[in-house]
């Protein structure tokens, strides 16, 4: 049923998800060649048969995946500065990325990706007005503006927590797109567009999913479309 329709993406991770091994959380440097390393293990798992890797981060030992899909699938690597985009250009199938950054793209391109789909994530709230969407988004989804690396670098959900106490609502407006008023989703995805992204796939906060879909099916893909 996925067959053509579903790709793996993959990043350097956020220590929230990884310090519960008790590993020391590595650096960008060093997560970065982990990355490199391990898509390379992914690789060579997907040829079949039993296979042995020794590297610097990762050992494999006659490892085999005994159910392998016709073809392989894409592999996109998330990127949010130069040398992950560098590294999707080099490895990926596809780049992904959650802001229209020009950069990004002249980085990934260069480095090789100058054919490869390029996806980037439109983070919105839709509701039936701009304030509660703000709500919403402002309750549900602080991390949106939270800057730089700080997402990566929190460790424990009391750690999310402190840091959205300091969030306001107004900051929230100006990462999210917020309410229904269809140029502004409209503008966004636009913004995506002139970066030189090929792609936009869009993260819906909060649970009025079906008036979300019933939003874009009328309001905001005609537009898009002609």
């Amino acid at each position: 049923m996925m067959e053509g329709r579903f790709y793996l993406g993959v990043g350097t991770g956020e220590e929230l998800n990884e310090h519960v091994t008790g590993a020391r959380w590595p650096g960008p440097e060093a997560r970065l060649e982990m990355l490199e390393e391990a898509i390379g293990v992914l690789r060579l798992l997907w040829q079949g048969g039993y296979r042995t890797h020794r590297g610097k981060h990762y050992t494999v030992e006659q490892a085999r995946i005994f159910t392998l899909p016709d073809e392989p699938p894409p592999i996109g690597v998330a990127a949010s500065n130069p040398k992950a985009a560098q590294l999707a250009g080099r490895l990926a199938d596809l780049l992904i990325a959650v802001a229209p950054d020009e950069e990004l793209i002249r980085e990934f391109e260069q480095a090789g990706g100058k054919d490869k789909p390029r996806y980037g994530q439109l983070t919105v709230c839709y509701a039936k007005s701009e304030e509660q969407a703000r709500s919403t988004a402002h309750e549900l989804w602080p991390n949106a503006a939270m800057g730089g690396a700080l997402g990566q670098e929190l460790a424990t959900t009391s750690h999310y927590e402190a840091v959205a106490e300091l969030v306001r609502e107004e900051d929230i407006a100006e990462s999210v797109v917020c309410g229904p008023d269809p140029q502004r989703h409209l503008e966004a995805i636009k913004e995506f567009e002139q970066a030189g992204f090929t792609h936009v796939f869009v993260h819906q906060i909060g649970t009025e999913q079906d008036d979300f879909i019933r939003f874009y099916a009328e309001e905001v893909l005609p537009e898009l479309s002609s």
